[in-house]
């Protein structure tokens, strides 16, 4: 089967500006309070702060202010704005929740565990937090770590991607006077000499990052020589298990969701699919119309566009060198398989049938739009190739056996899994993988975990 539609396409219709230059944010460091120019150390006012209640407020601020920001961030990296509507919407979200469970945080109850010695356990900010964020989600993924960061305490500074600076410049320029002067700083610059700084500088305590799988590894060594802890969230391959009793409309529509959101450049994107051979050609037709709908186009183009160009040159260039392989090594391309012609680094949304198991385009994450489908034949088979891959950050089950539901996730090797959804997010849970994809968990009270330390205080009241 081959289907040859291709998607609509909208290339900013208007060419008014998103965002004037006067909403622009000024481009530089913000460094204890106050926008500055230099290339000095990066520093924090204090090991701690008191700014723990501040995330209700920032909320509010963020929320005041959603329009301008949903227009920077689709200014800022391509993104549609349905995508950038999301994007602020749960970032405000994260802080009015970092707010409420940095207020709720317990410790186990104090209790005399040796005779004579009742313990009491603490639990302290960390100190200081180096935070590296990606591209990908500018803002979003800064709201993340900075949300729990504060609500635990402490105080940071935090690197955007020098491809993406200016939603958080311009989000950290209108929330400055909701936090005391050196609580929250950004510096801005490239990861190999600003990143590996934070993650070596002696006053950092922690580092969190969310970024690629190489970036983790430098973290982590520059890291360990000051023995300093460290938070990553890094890259994804996440499989879609399509057993042959699923509903295959929904399954379909949950891929052209999932696999494609943000363009596909997104770590937990449901990406690679393994359907049962018996369901394999329907799922496939179904999934090459949804597919065959999309709209891409520049965030100017209206709201009717789904779809963005790539973040830059170079990443569309690895994305269709990596299609051109996985073409040349027997994939089928059922939709798109191709950059688009014309301005712009657009990729066709892509359907790859007929991906062998165990190639390239099976096991490494692309970070595009492109969706690959394996067949598999038992449900054994399709839990073991699911776990096969280096990454272990999310997954999906789409089934009707209620047994097969609650047993399948067990056996998955991921950090999320979804059963009959995929790439539901919520403040409440965790985010967070295993294996190649890090350690750590984002979202939920287990962020505040990570960025706090627990004291034992033991006090000796023999008489």
């Amino acid at each position: 089967m081959t289907v040859t539609t291709e998607p609509a396409i909208v290339r900013g219709e208007s060419t008014s500006p998103l965002v004037t230059a006067e909403e622009f944010p000024p481009l530089t460091h913000f460094i204890d309070g106050a926008f500055v120019g230099g290339a000095g150390e990066s520093s924090s006012s204090g090991a701690t702060s008191d700014a723990s209640a501040a995330p209700t407020t920032i909320a509010d601020r963020v929320e005041e202010n959603a329009d301008l920001l949903i227009r920077l961030e689709s200014l800022n990296t391509g993104k549609p704005r349905v995508v950038s509507e999301d994007d602020i919407s749960m970032s405000a979200d994260v802080f009015r929740f970092a707010a409420g469970a940095g207020r709720a945080f317990t410790e186990m109850g104090s209790g005399d565990y040796v005779e004579g010695h009742t313990s009491v356990i603490l639990r302290e900010p960390v100190g200081v937090v180096g935070v590296v964020v990606p591209w990908n989600y500018p803002l979003l993924i800064a709201a993340w770590k900075i949300g729990p960061v504060l609500a635990a305490g402490n105080t940071l500074v935090l690197k955007p991607s020098e491809q993406t600076p200016l939603s958080t410049l311009k989000f950290v320029e209108l929330i400055a006077d909701l936090l005391p002067a050196g609580v929250l700083n950004i510096v801005t610059g490239l990861g190999p000499s600003v990143g590996a700084r934070l993650s070596s500088h002696p006053d950092i305590d922690l580092i969190a990052l969310t970024g690629s799988v190489p970036s983790g590894q430098a973290v982590a060594t520059a890291a360990g020589q000051s023995l300093k802890r460290v938070h990553l969230e890094l890259g994804g391959k996440a499989p879609v298990i399509v057993f042959d009793d699923a509903d295959l409309q929904a399954a379909a529509e949950g891929v052209r969701e999932a696999g494609f959101w943000n363009s596909g450049q997104e770590c937990g994107a449901g990406t690679r699919v393994l359907v049962h051979s018996s369901a394999a050609e329907e799922f496939t037709r179904l999934l090459a119309e949804q597919v065959s709908s999309y709209v891409l186009g520049d965030p100017r183009g209206g709201d009717d566009v789904e779809l963005g160009p790539m973040i830059s040159e170079a990443h569309f260039e690895r994305v269709t060198s990596f299609l051109d392989r996985a073409i040349a090594d027997g994939a089928r391309p059922v939709v798109g398989g191709a950059a688009l012609e014309g301005p712009g680094f657009f990729v066709a949304p892509t359907v790859l049938a007929d991906v062998a198991p165990g190639s390239e385009a099976s096991q490494h994450e692309i970070f595009g739009p492109v969706v690959t489908i394996e067949t598999f034949e038992t449900e054994d088979e399709a839990l073991t190739r699911a776990n096969e891959v280096s990454y272990g950050l999310a997954a999906s089950v789409w089934t009707k056996d209620a047994a097969r539901s609650l047993d399948a996730p067990r056996h998955l090797d991921f950090g999320t899994v979804w059963v009959n959804s995929h790439l539901a997010l919520a403040a409440e849970v965790p985010w967070g993988g295993f294996k190649g994809s890090g350690y750590g968990r984002d979202l939920s009270i287990y962020a505040l975990n990570d960025f706090t330390r627990t004291k034992h205080v033991q006090i000796n009241h023999s008489r």
